[in-house]
């Protein structure tokens, strides 16, 4: 597993935060949130993130397709404790993007994700408009 980097630990380097609740549902055997439940949280908190800035806006016939999702674990998230889920803009290319979140518990960061979106049409990928890549500039994440 890669050793995240320190800007991803840090949730003063997200520009968007959501608070999700944890749920005694979520604990595994060992007593701490699994791995199912955390990728949830992650899930929520990205769409969240994904409504705050209207992602939904497209063209007729247009549509966002998550094609990778990679998360790391990093350290035991326990029940009943909130979990703060940050996210930002990690990467812009032509007809994709990455989101960078990280799941924090008493400011500790529990784990990363890295989520690669791509806008597609009845013809494939197709390039983001300038006015969601705007949207996308603006909330970078603030890495080293």
């Amino acid at each position: 597993m890669p050793k995240p980097q320190s800007w991803q630990l840090n949730p003063a380097s997200y520009p968007f935060n959501h608070r999700a609740e944890t749920r005694f549902a979520d604990l595994d055997l060992l007593g701490h949130i699994n791995n199912v439940s955390m990728a949830g949280l992650f899930e929520h908190g990205r769409g969240m993130f994904n409504h705050a800035i209207e992602v939904e806006r497209r063209a007729p016939g247009q549509r966002w397709l998550i094609v990778s999702v990679a998360l790391d674990y990093i350290a035991e998230a326990h029940f009943p404790e909130h979990v703060e889920i940050a996210s930002g803009i990690l990467r812009i290319g032509n007809s994709s993007w990455d989101i960078a979140s990280a799941a924090f518990q008493g400011g500790e960061c529990k784990a990363t994700c890295i989520t690669t979106i791509v806008l597609t049409d009845a013809n494939g990928p197709t390039a983001i408009p300038q006015d969601l890549r705007g949207e996308f500039e603006r909330l970078h994440v603030k890495s080293a």
